[in-house]
């Protein structure tokens, strides 16, 4: 064998680091590649023995069937828009707000400048510095979007005159919320409170959440599972990339918001049109229904949320109820607005992680080539980063489905299991908040959740 091995052409075998690989390329080398990736940080050698134990659990085949068929077997439809007061019974002095929970001290940027935004739309302070006192007196009460079968977008505040989505799941009867979609740039989801900002919070509240309730009355409930499956085959991913999708809605849309507001309807459908992720927040509480209807399944590894405050990534477990496993958010890889750079970014931010949790985002990014000129990278990266997720995902969705992989349907169902096993963690794409209270929105990019979250959470379920 060692003279087989002297005599012949020598082989050269990389792992890992693709410096390597890449530095043998420019010189012609021939290789054989290794995809090998180490454990996440806390799975070896301690964690192997608990998930030695989850694997030989004989509660969780079974229960994870049963979750990700609740997920898969979701109608989501949606049916009103209603303000916040009356559909969340949201109180003046409490507000929502996106991710896990949080306290106004260490709330990020953004997070206090939506606050701020949210106390004076409300009323409840003349100024922002006002604001900012009586939100740091602690007589403000704030608690998660999540914990009222609501989602929210970046900081995902969200206050009692805010008007919100209303989506049901027509299979098993949850309901979820989202408030309407602001627009780009300088709105409050990203922690900008200006007066521009203020006044189409009124507008919104005043024009456009009663038109589309009214038109909603008329045209009947929407089904957003085929219109985010029709829009997928047309170029959407539904996270960052909304333009199919916002597209059929005006079109389904449009005819009744005439017959209820016609002398309101030419500046409703002007905003709606010109916004090309007004379709988000219903996408969004789409996904939040289907994920909760596979909530609660004793022994089930899967993740029924994921979340960002701005200071903090989580998710949670069918299995865990309502617990969170966090660490720290990371800041996103991407594209900058103008002058703007990673410096000015905030860390990852949002609600919106619920799309990657129901199989959209960067689940989908292979359904949607142009997301690379958002988010960075090429459109091979889009589709390695749909690829990869089949590795830590317990199903194909039956409907969502990727025309650029034969109609393959998008990766759903994430198992904690899985992503100790592979190492291989969500891959999430997201807008980049600026991390000065006040600024608005700054990029987009991809970001990966904390491992630490996961490996929280395998913790938990063994001890489960």
């Amino acid at each position: 064998m060692t003279l087989s091995m002297l005599n012949g052409e020598p082989r050269v075998i990389t792992v890992g680091a693709s410096v390597l690989s890449e530095a043998l390329d420019a010189q012609a080398v021939p290789q054989a590649r290794v995809d090998w990736r180490p454990p996440l940080p806390g799975t070896a050698p301690a964690l192997a023995k608990v998930l030695a134990r989850l694997l030989a659990d004989p509660r969780r085949e079974r229960a994870n069937e049963v979750a990700v068929g609740r997920l898969l077997s979701a109608r989501p439809h949606l049916v009103g828009v209603r303000p916040a007061r009356d559909v969340l019974g949201l109180e003046p002095g409490t507000f929502f707000h996106a991710g896990p929970p949080i306290t106004w001290e260490r709330a990020s940027g953004p997070m206090r400048g939506a606050l701020i935004g949210a106390m004076l739309f409300e009323g409840l302070a003349a100024s922002p510095e006002e604001a900012e006192r009586r939100l740091s007196s602690g007589g403000i009460t704030l608690d998660p979007c999540h914990h009222h079968r609501t989602v929210g977008p970046m900081a995902g505040v969200v206050s009692p005159s805010m008007w919100m989505l209303e989506v049901v799941d027509a299979e098993h009867g949850g309901t979820a919320y989202c408030s309407l979609n602001e627009g780009l740039g300088k709105v409050l989801r990203y922690g900008a409170y200006g007066p521009e900002v203020i006044d189409r919070l009124r507008w919104m509240g005043e024009v456009l959440g009663p038109v589309l309730q009214a038109a909603l009355e008329r045209s009947g409930p929407l089904d957003l599972r085929s219109l985010i499956a029709q829009a997928l085959q047309m170029g959407d991913e539904l996270h960052n990339r909304n333009r199919a999708a916002t597209s059929l809605l005006v079109r389904e849309i449009a005819p009744a918001i005439v017959d209820a507001a016609p002398e309101r309807a030419a500046e409703v459908l002007r905003f709606v049109n010109g916004n090309d992720h007004f379709f988000l927040n219903a996408g969004m509480a789409a996904a939040k229904v289907s994920a909760d209807a596979a909530r609660n399944v004793p022994g089930s590894s899967l993740v029924v949320a994921m979340a960002r405050n701005g200071t903090d990534f989580g998710i949670q477990v069918s299995g865990l109820g309502n617990r969170w496993f966090t660490g720290p958010a990371g800041v996103p890889d991407g594209l900058y607005l103008g002058a703007y750079g990673p410096d000015d970014a905030n860390p990852d931010i949002g609600d919106s992680t619920i799309t990657e949790t129901s199989g959209l985002g960067g689940f989908a990014m292979a359904a949607a080539p142009a997301i690379v000129r958002f988010v960075g990278g090429d459109v091979s990266d889009a589709v390695a980063a749909t690829t990869s997720m089949y590795e830590i995902t317990l199903a194909e969705h039956p409907a969502y489905q990727i025309p650029g992989l034969g109609f393959r349907g998008t990766p759903v169902g994430i198992d904690v299991t899985l992503v100790a096993r592979t190492g291989v963690l969500p891959v999430v794409n997201t807008g980049i908040a600026g991390r000065v209270a006040g600024t608005g929105q700054v990029g987009a990019g991809l970001v990966s959740p904390p491992a630490e979250a996961f490996t929280a959470a395998l913790e938990a379920l063994a001890d489960a």
